[in-house]
């Protein structure tokens, strides 16, 4: 058997999944994903993490830290990952994700996929008691109440307020 440029670059293989790494470290690290290993614990709620950088990540929820600020309105997030999507949504036109059923363009992959229940039909939530399927959760809470007097009058109005700007 011959070796490729890939296996040159990245000699080091993952035997569980055939993955390749650069770095023999990377590839120990990744080889906790099949294994469960989560070797770094937090010393304030002991919520235990696979990767030290998760765990540093995870601090920030316990201090309050907010390093990537956003230069355009200043709020600040925790994760850069945060950041970005708060870039994308509020300061930009970019709309990445896109329906493969109608064309339809999205700022949010979470926006794409409750617009995708359109074109499937999918009902993702059901009541409890009687098992009708809803396209919402709003709708959901909104039956609930009404039909099984179950929620508050509070979470109708806002479920209808919410159902009207919607359709607008």
């Amino acid at each position: 058997m011959f070796e490729t440029k890939v296996d040159a670059e990245k000699p080091f293989l993952c035997t569980e999944c055939g993955k390749r790494f650069t770095k023999s470290n990377v590839l120990l690290g990744h080889n906790r994903i099949h294994t469960g290993q989560k070797p770094y614990k937090c010393h304030v709620c002991d919520k235990a993490f696979s990767h030290s950088g998760n765990l540093n990540t995870h601090m920030r929820v316990h201090t309050g830290e907010k390093p990537h600020k956003c230069s355009l309105c200043n709020k600040s997030f925790s994760q850069l990952g945060q950041l970005k999507r708060h870039t994308r949504c509020l300061h930009s036109n970019s709309r990445p994700y896109d329906c493969h059923f109608c064309g339809k363009l999205f700022k949010t992959n979470k926006e794409l996929g409750c617009h995708i229940r359109i074109h499937t039909d999918a009902k993702p939530y059901s009541c409890r008691h009687c098992s009708e399927g809803f396209r919402w959760r709003i709708q959901l809470k909104t039956h609930l109440l009404k039909s099984h007097n179950e929620g508050t009058l509070f979470m109708f109005h806002l479920s209808r307020e919410i159902q009207q700007q919607r359709r607008a």
